[in-house]
């Protein structure tokens, strides 16, 4: 591959087509940025602040854009910060939009919804398009909706979306989610902060990157305390002030080239990647035959040696996520037995095995999950299985990508077969990877942009 086309993909995906020549191991450095599913969020929480947010470690990513059109059709002001990769969000001018000029901005993206809360504090009102996002599950808005009614929100919905209003203003309110949905814990969060009196959200999500949209809120002047077994109390305040918050790093991120390294028998530096917020993936990784040493700056992911088989079962934080289960299934095609990948969370995530079996690879996909068997993680109706026998060869193929984790697996997956590959649709990657044409070329991958 040429230089000048790792210069010209450099920020993004500049084509929906790679031809990817594989049997080559990943070498080499990357460095991950602020997490896309902290960075959207704080974004969406300038709308909260009376004077200008700065946000640091901003990724240069599609769902980014996204936010930000949207903001600045209600009136924000975006402009580039004084390092690079910072955002100054001036919401001073918040106004309402017209529904068509929202549709047009949010694309595929799930995020709107979170503007909600924000809009109803700020404006009394919000319209919110219909939704996209990975084709991966049922991912329902229920929980949203559900918990903005308790706060007062009157909700419409409307063949093209939803129409929200708050004539009487919201309310703090007792919210129990029937599961700890990262989405609607946020939701809550960014709502209840300017609710009036208290709100009490139990069973809430934790994960890290709710941690620190909360340790954003407080810096803005919220009032949040986290108690034992999920449970999130919030004290509404009447005004809120902007932040300067540097994002959590990409930990789904991290662990993408973590897998990727051992895939294809590599190794790869990931710089910004933290020990703390990987602990349940690092153990699972060096179960599977995988070593990695913890630096100051980041950490080196390597093969210790074979692969070895595992028992995954996804589950929400402190578990194992969802997100890193499709990478690292990558990898279990070349390890030395039987797999099992329990996935909990979203009942369509198995469909990307499809090429990998076209590739060569044993993976036998149970619908409904595995009955039998020892279990951590309780058994819910919507989890599949798949069930990995390695090590297997794979042979390059023609690959559509189904999702954003899956599409990454899939190039990961040509990377480690022998003979090329051509893999479609790898536009979507522009949602959770930045640069990532730049950082493949980096660890020495053979490629091409086809189209």
């Amino acid at each position: 591959m040429q230089d000048d086309t790792i210069v010209d993909a450099g920020t993004s995906l500049s084509g929906d087509v790679l031809a990817i020549r594989g049997g080559h191991p990943l070498r080499g450095r990357v460095d991950v940025k602020g997490a896309k599913n902290l960075a959207t969020k704080a974004m969406v929480a300038s709308l909260l602040g009376e004077t200008s947010s700065v946000l640091r470690d901003v990724p240069v990513l599609s769902d980014v854009a996204v936010v930000r059109s949207l903001l600045e059709v209600h009136g924000v002001r975006v402009s580039e910060g004084d390092e690079t990769g910072s955002l100054v969000l001036d919401p001073r001018d918040v106004e309402s939009a017209h529904f068509e000029e929202i549709d047009a901005h949010a694309g595929a993206s799930r995020i709107p919804i979170l503007f909600c809360g924000p809009l109803l504090h700020r404006l009394g009102q919000a319209f919110i398009p219909d939704l996209g996002g990975c084709r991966i599950g049922d991912r329902p808005i229920d929980f949203h909706l559900d918990a903005l009614r308790k706060f007062g929100a009157i909700v419409e919905k409307l063949p093209s979306g939803i129409r929200l209003s708050a004539p009487d203003g919201l309310k703090g309110a007792n919210i129990h989610l029937p599961y700890p949905s990262v989405g609607a814990t946020e939701q809550v969060l960014l709502t209840a902060v300017r609710a009036k009196g208290e709100t009490e959200l139990r069973n809430a999500a934790i994960e890290p990157e709710i941690m620190d949209l909360i340790a954003l809120l407080q810096k803005m002047g919220a009032i949040i305390s986290y108690e034992p077994n999920r449970v999130i109390l919030i004290e509404g305040v009447e005004t809120l002030r902007g932040y300067d918050h540097r994002c959590i790093f990409d930990r789904n991120e991290a662990a993408s080239w973590a897998s990727a390294a051992i895939a294809t028998d590599g190794e790869i530096f990931v710089g910004g990647a933290k020990q703390q917020e990987m602990l349940t993936f690092l153990n699972v990784f060096r179960k599977a035959g995988g070593w990695f040493d913890v630096h100051e700056d980041g950490i080196l992911f390597r093969r210790a040696g074979d692969l070895q088989p595992v028992i995954i079962e996804t589950d929400v934080h402190p578990g194992f996520m969802t997100d890193w289960q499709q990478p690292l299934t990558v990898a279990l095609t070349q390890a030395h037995g039987r797999s099992i990948v329990h996935e909990t969370v979203y009942e369509n995530r198995m469909g990307f095995t499809d090429a990998l079996v076209k590739m060569g690879a044993d993976i036998v996909v149970h619908p409904h999950g595995l009955q039998d068997g020892p279990r951590r993680v309780p058994r819910r109706d919507l989890e599949q299985a798949a069930v990995i026998t390695g090590p297997t060869p794979l042979r390059g193929a023609k690959i559509v990508v189904p999702d954003l984790r899956g599409g990454y697996s899939h190039v990961i997956a040509a990377l480690t077969a022998s003979g090329e590959s051509t893999v479609s649709g790898v536009d979507i990657l522009n949602r959770g990877y930045e640069k990532f044409l730049a950082k493949l070329g980096a660890l020495g991958a053979d490629f091409d942009v086809l189209g």
